[in-house]
């Protein structure tokens, strides 16, 4: 069941792969996108040891799979919740760094989870900061040197 869901969530999302990997435009019925971002890959040189950190970080369970050539971790993906999905990526192309992208999580309370990241072998790079009406964020360094952002509401 698991690798049908994978290959369902692979076979919906092709396009927006295709298009990051291979450079083409993707053309969609639609005018204008309400959401244009539909995917994340975090990259990780350990995998293994990237799944036990973002597991007890957040409390998910990651689904390992191996996508062309490339090994991954999928995070949860519910068609029905909103926002995006991705996946822990470990392959020739996947190098970590703080510099770059940032990934926005959702998180219920950041002071919990930062507590987890320091005990697990994170860093916190930007602590908790108001934003306002907008809520809360803070910043850290995974065990793999990515720099992980979170937010709050």
């Amino acid at each position: 069941m698991a690798e049908l869901r994978s290959a369902i969530f692979w076979v919906l999302n092709c396009p927006i792969y295709l298009s990051r990997c291979y450079n083409l435009q993707v053309f969609t019925s639609e005018k204008h996108m309400k959401n244009p971002v539909g995917y994340f890959e975090v990259p990780v040189v350990d995998l293994d040891q990237a799944i036990l950190f973002y597991e007890a970080i957040f409390g998910y369970s990651l689904e390992r799979v191996s996508i062309d050539g490339n090994e991954m971790a999928l995070f949860p993906f519910d068609e029905m919740a909103s926002g995006i999905t991705g996946a822990l990526a470990q392959g020739e192309s996947y190098i970590p760094s703080k510099l770059g992208s940032r990934v926005y999580f959702n998180v219920s309370e950041i002071d919990s989870i930062l507590e987890k990241v320091i005990s697990l072998g994170g860093k916190v790079l930007y602590p908790k900061t108001s934003i306002g009406e907008l809520g809360w964020v803070a910043e850290f360094e995974d065990t793999e040197g990515n720099c992980i952002a979170l937010h709050s509401q």
